[in-house]
């Protein structure tokens, strides 16, 4: 499915347009790839002609905040390899949305119990097992 379309099926922007808003009222936004279009809650790389460094800077800091996020998710293919096979999983085929985020609260559970390299990289410690499921 072609970004653009995924994201107008998901509805993601319209829910935060609705609630991504922090505690004093200002806009929060995610952090996307270059392939969604930029809005106020949604924000991608500069990715004009010419950069400035302000814009090299910017771009250069969330790449290694993006590359983090990215390691949580390789985290979990690496815990759970059959959600590898992508010539096995096939949307509307088999129930692959129910299985990753069946695979990925399994593994927030090993990070509650032993850390993973996201938490060790950031110095921070997740939350106990039953902090988690409460």
């Amino acid at each position: 499915m072609h970004d653009a379309r995924m994201l107008a099926v998901s509805r993601l922007y319209e829910n935060l347009e609705n609630f991504a808003f922090c505690p004093a009222a200002r806009e929060m936004c995610l952090y996307g790839d270059p392939a969604y279009p930029l809005r106020i809650h949604l924000q991608a790389p500069f990715r004009v002609g010419i950069l400035t460094p302000e814009m090299h800077m910017f771009n250069e800091s969330m790449s290694a905040v993006r590359a983090s996020v990215e390691w949580i998710f390789a985290d979990v293919i690496n815990y759970f390899k059959f959600l590898d096979f992508k010539k096995n999983l096939k949307i509307g085929l088999s129930q692959v949305g129910k299985m990753y985020v069946v695979c990925a609260i399994l593994r927030n559970c090993l990070t509650c119990l032993y850390l993973n390299s996201t938490a060790k990289y950031f110095g921070v410690d997740p939350p106990t097992i039953n902090y988690y499921f409460n």
